[in-house]
């Protein structure tokens, strides 16, 4: 699985002012990742705002990031939910012909247990041959998958090779580079400890602040990769500010604010999305200007 090692981006999905999709911003933002380091594109994810995405614009993105890549990046497709029966239907109806990977959410809301955990991703796993990377975030489903579910999912079935783990946990994270099948990707979601990750031991991160920095973010996480700890740590030290300003608020607000400023998209969110108070947008284009 050394195509998901390294910096993957949660791309974000552009819009115009009407909230349609910028399908000319798409572009741009997956060129630019592609012409500066970025090593695959995650499509549909929550930074992707896929809640608000209906499944006629989701296999217009998918379209036109496919075209736009010309497999020159491996592509990981979002398709996760807490309706098990929904989220397999989903990937079997899904023209996967083009698409690496899965990047499948824990249930979200539905609060289930260890065993719920597993016996869901049990049964998205028998339904593709795909990779699958699970994928752990607390904070938004409201339930912890516990490092031993996790570890125990890698060791039964072939096909889940990785998790983006998003906790913001360092003991979790560390358990599970510990303890998981030798394959197995600890992949971060978190972008302020990605290198600290990394460096214990990870295969890298899949990013929201990557995609504006794709060149710098990918440069730490090799360094990462390679043990340059001081290398690496510099860089980190020259984002911080960032990484912690696009999470403030709401993501993807924070991130869309940062590529409006470099003329990559605006930075418009849908509802019950709004965008970037004047003060958070203050301050990134400070950052953005100084960078």
């Amino acid at each position: 699985m050394q195509k998901f090692i390294g910096t993957g981006v949660a791309l974000v999905t552009p819009f115009k002012e009407d909230l349609s999709i910028d399908f000319d911003a798409l572009v741009k933002l997956v060129n630019f990742n592609i012409a500066n380091g970025t090593n695959y594109l995650v499509i549909n994810g929550t930074t992707a705002e896929s809640a608000t995405i209906s499944k006629e614009e989701r296999q217009q993105i998918i379209d036109t990031i496919v075209e736009t890549n010309k497999k020159r990046l491996p592509l990981v497709l979002g398709i996760g939910g807490n309706n098990t029966l929904e989220v397999v239907k989903d990937i079997k109806t899904t023209d996967l012909s083009k698409i690496d990977g899965i990047l499948s959410v824990a249930p979200y809301y539905s609060k289930p247990t260890q065993e719920g955990f597993y016996q869901h991703f049990k049964a998205i796993a028998a339904a593709t041959e795909k990779p699958i990377i699970l994928y752990n975030v607390p904070g938004r489903t409201a339930k912890n998958m516990d490092a031993v579910t996790t570890i125990r999912l890698a060791n039964d079935f072939t096909n889940i090779v990785g998790v983006k783990e998003a906790g913001n946990n360092m003991q979790q994270y560390l358990e599970l580079i510990k303890n998981k099948p030798t394959d197995f990707l600890v992949i971060s979601g978190d972008d302020d400890l990605a290198l600290g990750i990394t460096l214990a031991g990870g295969a890298g991160v899949i990013s929201v602040i990557g995609q504006a920095y794709p060149k710098e973010f990918s440069t730490m996480i090799h360094c990462g990769l390679e043990g340059k700890n001081k290398d690496g740590y510099a860089i980190h030290f020259k984002m911080m500010e960032i990484v912690d300003a696009i999470f403030e608020e709401n993501n993807p607000a924070g991130i869309k604010t940062v590529l409006q400023e470099l003329a990559i998209c605006k930075n418009n969110v849908r509802l019950p999305l709004v965008k970037a108070s004047e003060e958070l947008t203050a301050k990134i284009a400070d950052f953005v200007a100084t960078f």
